[in-house]
C-alpha cells in the first residue's frame, strides 16, 4: 500500500482475501516488524477570496452524499513546493464514488491553467447529470467570469461555493489534498515540474482505481463507480 495503510486498512485488506483477524492483533504485528503508515503533517488552507466578482449561493450545504455519477462535483486548488517556487494542483472531485475525474498542474494561478484545465480534462472523463451541482470555494477563478460564464450557460450545472472562510464546506476536496500531501508529496522532494506531474499522475491513478476509502464502504472508486453504473441500469 505505499506505506500508507494503518491497521484499519490493511485488516479490510486481509478480509478481501479471506483473512480475518483483529484490528488490534494487525497493529501489535505491525509493531513487531516495524511497520507503521507513513507520519501526517498538518494542512494548510490557501484560498484567494479578495474580489469583486459575485459569489454563488452554497447550494451543495455540506450534503457531501450522492448516489448518481456526475451529481455532485466539488473542486479546490492548492500549492506544492517545487526547490524555491510553487506549482498548483487542482483537483475536481465526483461525491458519489469520490473519484478524482479531473486535474490539472500549473506553474502559475491563472483560471485558465488551473480550473480551466482540470473542467475541461473532468467533462473529458465523465458525463454530468442534468443536475450537477459545481461546489468550490470562493477563489477568485472560480468567482471569474470565465467559470461562472460555464455554468450559466449550461443549465445542467449550478454552481456553488462554500461559506466565507468554512473549510468544512468544502471538505472533501479539502480532506483530498490532506490525504495526498500526507500519504505521498511530502515523502518527496521535487526539483521539476515534470517531477511532480509524473508523481501526481501516478498517486490519483492508484487513488482512484485502487486505494480503499472508508467513506466508500472500503470499497475503491472504481469499485464504486461499477457498482453505481450497474444499479443504474438495471433501474433503467
Amino acid at each position: 500500500s505505499r506505506e500508507i495503510y494503518g491497521s484499519h486498512r490493511i485488516q479490510k485488506m486481509l478480509e478481501r482475501e479471506g483473512y480475518f483477524y483483529s484490528r488490534s492483533y494487525i497493529g501489535l504485528l505491525m509493531k513487531e516488524m516495524g511497520l507503521r503508515s507513513v507520519l501526517k503533517r498538518k494542512f494548510v488552507i490557501t484560498t484567494d477570496s479578495n474580489h469583486k466578482h459575485l459569489i454563488a449561493e452554497n447550494k451543495l450545504n455540506r450534503d457531501f452524499y450522492s448516489a448518481v455519477l456526475g451529481e455532485k462535483w466539488v473542486s479546490d486548488i492548492t500549492y506544492i513546493r517545487v526547490n524555491d517556487d510553487w506549482n498548483y494542483l487542482t483537483t475536481i472531485i465526483d461525491l458519489a464514488d469520490r473519484k478524482v475525474v479531473g486535474w490539472s498542474l500549473s506553474d502559475n494561478m491563472t483560471t485558465k491553467s488551473t480550473i480551466m484545465k482540470a473542467w475541461v480534462d473532468a467533462r473529458r472523463t465523465r458525463e454530468i447529470s442534468n443536475n450537477l451541482i459545481f461546489h468550490s470555494d470562493r477563489g477568485v477563478q472560480y468567482a471569474c467570469n470565465k467559470i461562472t460564464s460555464i455554468c450559466d450557460y449550461n443549465l445542467k450545472i449550478t454552481q456553488s461555493m462554500s461559506r466565507k472562510g468554512n473549510c468544512w464546506d468544502n471538505a472533501v476536496a479539502e480532506s483530498f489534498f490532506k490525504t495526498i500531501k500526507n500519504e505521498w508529496l511530502y515523502r518527496f522532494k521535487f526539483s521539476s515540474y515534470n517531477q511532480l506531474y509524473e508523481s501526481i499522475e501516478d498517486y490519483i491513478y492508484w487513488y482512484n482505481t485502487e486505494r480503499l476509502h472508508s467513506s466508500l464502504g472500503y470499497l475503491t472508486p472504481l469499485e464504486m463507480e461499477i457498482k453505481l453504473k450497474t444499479i443504474s441500469k438495471q433501474a433503467a
